[in-house]
């Protein structure tokens, strides 16, 4: 096949480009690694859209062994850690953490002038002498340590909140690319196909709207312990602390229990409906008819 007979944007045209990225390595190359004729001055156009015709065969590859393969053994993997240790507590007492922040001695200020505390008074010889007040008081730890227990939590769940995103995209842009061109009638398979991609996009949105819970337990919880560094005699501050990283343990399992549950309601509604995603007309005419 000649090049220059070729109408460029035309069917043969784009069927040429099939056939070159089906010859480079069976249609599949490593997205890292573009092949070395991929350059816009030097390969021209037909070697982009080859690039990007592989590029659309590895997405689907990937996306098939992804949802048959990857997704059983995320959910199992989820529920092991579900069933130990940090996300596992039978008493919530070891998810406090000790503050530090101990409670001074009271300071009695001996002030037989009915003045009240911090108050100037004037001296016979006209100076005058401040009353002194509680001295500033010193953490003796140098530091609020952050409670241990929920870090370790969050360290983990963190990178599978990541991963379920980029999963997430990645099947995304599979059935995307599986949809047919718009046309009258037979268009089942392709309402299937969007109600797949509606809820990927949720699980997308929900799995990012995680990362805002946790910032927003480390921004409370700072402002809570500052709280009980500035009035260390009041122990609503220090209880309020306590029930803050109960509530956020609970919340952390919770998530990892989410996540688990989108990958396997992903893996279910996908499987069930794998042969309508792929192939969401039918081919014989006679079918599409009804």
């Amino acid at each position: 096949m000649v090049l220059g007979a070729l109408d460029i944007g035309g069917p043969s045209w784009f069927s040429w480009c099939r056939h070159v990225a089906s010859q480079t390595s069976c249609g599949v190359v490593d997205l890292h690694h573009p092949p070395p004729w991929f350059s816009c001055s030097s390969a021209g156009l037909y070697g982009i859209i080859c690039w990007v015709e592989s590029y659309k065969g590895t997405v689907k590859e990937m996306a098939e062994e992804l949802v048959k393969k990857k997704f059983p053994e995320r959910i199992i993997h989820f529920n092991k850690l579900l069933e130990e240790s940090p996300f596992l507590c039978e008493n919530l007492e070891t998810v406090h953490s000790d503050l530090k922040i101990p409670v001074p001695e009271p300071i009695v200020v001996n002030n037989h002038d009915g003045d009240p505390p911090g108050k100037k008074r004037k001296m016979p010889d006209g100076a005058e002498d401040a009353v002194t007040g509680a001295k500033v008081f010193v953490l003796p730890s140098g530091s609020v340590p952050i409670n241990s227990h929920i870090t370790q939590m969050v360290d983990t769940i963190k990178p599978l909140i990541c991963q379920l995103v980029e999963e997430a995209n990645l099947l995304k842009m599979w059935i995307s690319f599986l949809i047919p061109k718009i046309e009258d009638g037979n268009n089942f398979g392709v309402s299937i196909q969007e109600e797949t991609l509606g809820e990927i996009r949720t699980v997308e949105s929900e799995a990012a709207s995680f990362f805002d819970q946790i910032s927003r337990y480390y921004m409370t919880r700072a402002k809570l312990v500052s709280k009980v560094a500035k009035y260390p005699h009041i122990d609503d501050y220090r209880r309020t602390v306590v029930e803050l990283d109960e509530k956020e343990y609970l919340s952390l399992r919770i998530t990892l229990s989410e996540i688990r549950n989108h990958y396997a309601t992903l893996h279910d509604m996908i499987t069930k409906n794998m042969e309508k995603i792929k192939k969401p007309r039918s081919t014989n005419s006679i079918e599409a008819m009804y």
